[in-house]
């Protein structure tokens, strides 16, 4: 007996609803795969970047992201340049690609970055306790950080928001394909693509 397909499959508000849910739950699951998303940026040489992020946070209102970063890495340069980022997530279980495509924004000394690192568990203020910036030459691994505190001043809160989102979801019996873009005053226009 075939299990009936899910209503994602033939309907875009569906579609975009179960976009949504995967995305705050990868906020809220670590074991989900849209918690460690692929952030890509046009590097500062012109070639594409892309790096494993933690998904922070999800707002479906306003269709922002929320990821953090170590403000000495190279992205803080390359958003400060140009703010077009995509942010790519895969989950093979339900087979699902997501692609969103916005404009990021920096957070490191104002309130979004503030509420951010006291929402921030102990052991992930630690990663923004190391004394060189990420990406430096070192003769052998610096040992890991050991303060909590000392890492708030290279903390950085990056906000995506994303004005364009592909759905792939890939299916026996027939792939799916979906577009959504919005415009600056947030009207959405969704239409199927050819998988």
């Amino acid at each position: 007996m075939s299990r009936p397909r899910p209503a994602f499959a033939d309907d875009l508000a569906a579609t975009r609803a179960e976009a949504f849910a995967l995305l705050s739950r990868g906020v809220a699951d670590r074991r989900s795969p849209f918690h460690t998303p692929t952030l890509a940026t046009i590097g500062l040489d012109g070639a594409p970047r892309a790096r494993t992020l933690v998904l922070r946070g999800f707002d479906a209102a306003t269709r922002s992201l929320r990821l953090h970063s170590d403000a000495r890495s190279g992205k803080r340069a390359e958003l400060l340049r140009d703010p077009r980022a995509c942010l790519h997530l895969y989950d093979p279980g339900h087979q699902v690609q997501i692609r969103l495509e916005g404009q990021a924004t920096l957070h490191q000394d104002d309130a979004l970055a503030d509420a951010a690192w006291e929402a921030s568990r102990p052991f992930s203020r630690l990663c923004y306790g190391i004394a060189r910036a990420p990406g430096t030459p070192v003769a052998e691994p610096p040992p890991a950080p050991t303060e909590v505190g000392e890492g708030r001043a290279h903390f950085m809160a990056l906000r995506l928001v994303f004005a364009r989102m592909e759905w792939l979801w890939l299916a026996a019996a027939g792939h799916r394909r979906a577009l959504f873009t919005w415009d600056a005053a947030g009207q959405e226009e969704a239409t199927w693509l050819v998988p």
